[in-house]
């Protein structure tokens, strides 16, 4: 029999039910600008089984409070069609060096006046989370982009999108 001590887990687990406080602060809805790159994956189950994934940066996802997340989705994407069906939606990213896995329970927003967007917006309530990492490696970034192009519009339409997740959050907890 060895008396060296058992050897360390590699991976680090936690197990949460409320926002960390640098998650809070990347879906705060501010500076938008500087969190340009930042993707989140939507993971949905279709009617047919088959597990859907939508790509959504900070100019969709707004957390009004430490347990819900806010989403402006498209109504023609697969993963609005999979969560009016399901009510639930799994969103995985990578924020300072660790995993997230977050399950959510989904409920219809309802619209916000003056808001013609056509995007629809959805509640999210942490169901069950966890971030992971290693000792033996860094995560330095999940999937990332850059805009191209029409820049400036992309980040108006996020920053007006931000404002109605806002105002339909407000609105939901009265």
């Amino acid at each position: 029999m060895s008396d060296s001590p058992a050897p360390a887990r590699p991976l680090e687990q936690t197990l949460f039910d409320e926002w960390p406080a640098n998650v809070r602060a990347l879906f705060d809805g501010s500076s938008l600008t500087d969190k340009v790159g930042f993707t989140a994956s939507l993971l949905t189950v279709d009617a047919n089984g088959h597990v859907r994934t939508s790509l959504l940066s900070v100019g969709e996802l707004y957390a009004p409070d430490s347990r819900t997340l806010c989403l402006a989705l498209w109504p023609q994407a697969r993963a609005t069609r999979a969560i009016a069906q399901s009510g639930r939606a799994a969103l995985s990213f990578v924020c300072d060096a660790e995993f997230y896995q977050v399950q959510l329970r989904v409920a219809p927003l309802p619209g916000v006046a003056g808001d013609d967007s056509g995007v629809v917006y959805l509640l999210g309530s942490i169901d069950t989370a966890e971030a992971q990492s290693v000792r033996y490696a860094r995560l330095t970034g999940g999937i990332t982009f850059e805009l191209q192009g029409e820049k400036s519009a992309v980040l108006e339409r996020w920053e007006q999108q931000v404002e109605h997740l806002k105002r339909a959050a407000a609105a939901s907890s009265r």
